[in-house]
């Protein structure tokens, strides 16, 4: 399966057309149309009857889009019929407690990609845990279908569970968080978040530490509900350009020691062996997987004008 570096993700209401019209715009690695908590119930409706045209609308920069749909039963159907068309890289699936969920789901968008054209395994899963009981059994999830591409920690619900207030510093997230870093490695699904809020969108400071202390846990990037803080996922998510370059260094002295049959070398004062040599490897990995994502809403872009 494809699945793409994706830095930032901003979640906007797909019944706003204003929202949906400038998304391209923002600079996002992903746009996730919303069916669920950013609509009133009222609106439900009519907002998926936006969905199907919205989806390249939102595309038009370049930016995977996905589709957070609702979980209750009585709407789940509903949202997936008006949402796996054409151009649809992904769906979202909230408050996920179980993998027979997961497979539900499998089993519902197979039949709508079979049905509507679309090559078979193209629209993949975020998993959104936010309750104790989805985070137990959240072993059990990352590995329910192989479309299921990202896992991440939904901090305001989940916080709701606990019966507490999100606070700026996320430490009441910090194990679940950790467990949904330590689930996912293994299995080859990315763990995205962050440790905090995402709702004080004003903060930029705030959020850029609340986001580098997902970084830091484990996190490969992280959603958002406003542009403004797209730049700073993006950007927090991004190896500066001085550890690339360090990386780089590293990589070349280290090979050149492994000819002269040495695997432990000394580049500026530090030394560089097999730990070292292998994420430097990973840096420059990612910083050429951020290139081609960045090309790739460039060319987009350049289009549109």
């Amino acid at each position: 399966m494809n699945r793409m570096l994706r830095r930032s993700t901003l979640i906007l209401p797909v019944n706003i057309p204003r929202f949906v019209e400038k998304a391209y715009q923002r600079g996002a690695d992903a746009i996730l149309l919303d069916l669920e908590d950013a609509v009133p119930w009222a609106e439900k409706e009519n907002a998926r009857k936006l969905v199907k045209d919205s989806i390249p609308l939102a595309a038009k920069g370049g930016a995977e889009v996905g589709v957070r749909i609702n979980k209750d039963p009585k709407w789940l159907s509903q949202d997936l019929e008006a949402s796996v068309y054409p151009g649809l890289d992904g769906i979202t699936l909230p408050k996920t407690e179980s993998a027979e969920e997961v497979r539900n789901l499998e089993r519902m968008v197979e039949r709508l990609e079979r049905e509507r054209g679309i090559h078979p395994g193209t629209v993949q899963f975020s998993i959104l845990i936010e309750t104790p009981r989805g985070l137990l059994k959240a072993q059990e999830i990352a590995t329910a279908s192989p479309r299921i591409e990202s896992m991440f920690i939904g901090p305001e619900d989940y916080c709701l569970e606990l019966g507490v207030e999100p606070s700026p510093e996320g430490m009441e997230i910090f194990y679940a968080v950790s467990w949904i870093v330590t689930v996912c490695k293994p299995v080859g699904v990315r763990p995205m978040g962050l440790l905090g809020s995402i709702g004080g969108f004003r903060d930029l400071e705030a959020f850029e530490k609340a986001v580098a202390r997902g970084r830091q846990l484990g996190c490969e990037g992280a959603s958002c509900i406003h542009p403004d803080q797209v730049e700073v996922i993006n950007r927090v998510y991004s190896p500066p350009e001085d550890k690339v370059a360090f990386a780089r260094r590293a990589v070349e002295v280290f090979e050149d020691g492994v000819k002269r049959g040495t695997a432990s070398v000394n580049l500026d004062g530090k030394m560089v062996d097999i730990p070292v040599y292998n994420r430097a490897k990973l840096i420059l990995a990612r910083a050429e997987a951020i290139a081609a994502v960045e090309k790739r809403k460039a060319d987009a872009l350049a289009k549109i004008k």
